[in-house]
């Protein structure tokens, strides 16, 4: 296939992508429109209209049905409740058009006001799912190599479920990305997502490293992901004891509460990044294996994650000798917080022993002194160790290190507190750009790791 570059080219691409991005907001300005447009009407007219408000409804659902056709909105969940009522308020326009009395109600100003109001809001409430979760494209590879991708469910017979009644054994699934038509063996990474989070959270980064030779394994941790579905179709929601603990962890005011939260948080995630590399290992040397087991190297690993996910890598890092690398995508070293006494955190002693690569954003690179989760990063900062890195990433907030800043613009500028400064799409070019150095530097052997930003 031959595709078409060059500034123009470009330039109608990012127009169309940004199009695409607020079809929701212009959905709901369109909307709005119209009922301001009907209640001047209606008051001008001192009548309620209500043959015309049929047509109306008629040709919104009608419009709304040629933009599906021709594929200017992408049907799909998002828009689930804007259909519903636009059919709905079709059925009441075409009895509105149809009876014989239609018209004859007395006005009222103010109700016609009212129920102006309240269309609009019942249209935003519609809207909302496509307004926070606009369409959005991953971005482009850069690798050679297209990119395969698998899912797969684990069952850990050695562990009970921490979360489930007795009896039940922790399952795990997982999602691979890989260089598709590929053969020989390729380095293995293993990602665990954030707290708060899914298998999918950095697809974007996955994708990007299987297009350049890496062999990418994402947990989606039961119980800790918002949800986690199964190769039969089964949906394990997140816990609501766990989300309580999460949302309510304040290492401020009571550190050792938070100490014990994050011994049994690190227990179950390690455990389960432990257990998928030992499962892949020992399958990457099965000839009657699935394929994408057979393409992993095993003697290169790397493991990382975000946030929570990546506190999790950090801990295998120090407990795993055949790990070659870590990325922590603005992550504290919880692992490495061993106890409290005096009312603060003691830490492990020593160096680091794997080469790390410490990212952060805006959310917490100027805190990192003064938060006491984040104090072994904190040392690390002026440690001399050369194979301790820190990376700022300027303009950015802890949420823009994920997808969610492709999927939920919006959301992500709740969750960051601020707006970035950083487009979506930049900010996780940076993050493959600096992931893809420094694994290419400590799995593949290909030079020496000096990005540019790195304190």
């Amino acid at each position: 296939m031959v595709r078409a570059t060059g500034a123009p080219f470009d330039v109608c691409r990012r127009l169309a992508r940004k199009g695409n991005e607020r079809m929701g907001t212009l959905l709901f300005v369109f909307a709005a429109v119209i009922e301001v447009f009907l209640v001047v009407f209606c008051l001008r007219t001192k009548s309620n209209q209500t043959k015309a408000k049929g047509y109306v409804r008629i040709g919104a659902l009608t419009g709304f049905a040629l933009l599906l056709f021709f594929k200017v909105i992408d049907w799909g969940i998002r828009y689930y409740a804007l259909s519903a009522l636009l059919l709905l308020l079709t059925v009441f326009g075409l009895l509105g058009i149809t009876r014989k009395n239609a018209g004859t109600a007395s006005f009222k100003p103010g109700r016609a006001v009212l129920r102006a109001v309240g269309m609009t809001i019942l249209f935003l409430l519609v809207t909302l799912p496509a307004i926070a979760f606009p369409r959005h494209s991953p971005l482009e590879v850069t690798g050679r190599y297209g990119v395969s991708t698998a899912n797969f469910t684990y069952m850990d017979a050695s562990r009970s479920e921490t979360y489930a009644s007795a009896g039940e054994y922790r399952k795990l699934m997982v999602g691979y990305w890989y260089p598709a038509k590929a053969d020989g063996k390729y380095p293995l990474v293993v990602f665990s997502h954030g707290g708060i989070s899914g298998m999918n959270s950095n697809e974007s980064l996955y994708r990007e490293l299987a297009s350049h030779g890496y062999v990418v394994a994402s947990i989606s941790h039961p119980y800790h992901a918002i949800a986690a579905t199964d190769e039969d179709g089964h949906t394990i929601w997140i816990d609501r004891g766990y989300l309580r603990e999460i949302l309510g962890e304040d290492a401020k005011t009571n550190r050792y509460q938070s100490y014990q939260y994050y011994q049994k948080w690190m227990k179950i995630r390690m455990d389960d990044i432990n257990f998928v590399i030992d499962y892949i290992l020992s399958e990457a040397g099965n000839d009657e294996a699935n394929s994408v087991y057979r393409l992993v190297d095993r003697a290169a690993i790397g493991v990382m994650g975000h946030s929570f996910g990546g506190s999790a890598a950090l801990g295998i890092g120090r407990i795993r000798d055949d790990v070659g690398a870590v990325i922590a995508l603005e992550s504290p070293f919880m692992y490495d917080i061993k106890g409290v006494e005096n009312g603060e955190f003691v830490l492990t002693d020593g160096a680091y022993p794997v080469p790390v690569l410490n990212v952060y954003s805006d959310s917490t690179w100027s805190r990192l002194g003064e938060l006491p989760q984040y104090a072994q990063n904190h040392a690390l900062l002026i440690d001399h160790d050369a194979t301790v890195f820190n990376v700022h990433m300027s303009g950015v907030g802890h949420f823009s290190l994920t997808d969610l800043a492709l999927s939920s613009p919006v959301l992500t500028r709740m969750l960051n507190r601020f707006r970035s400064t950083v487009s979506s799409e930049d900010s996780l070019r940076m993050v493959n750009k600096v992931c893809l150095e420094f694994l290419d530097s400590y799995l593949k052997k290909m030079g020496e790791f000096t990005p540019s930003g790195a304190k």
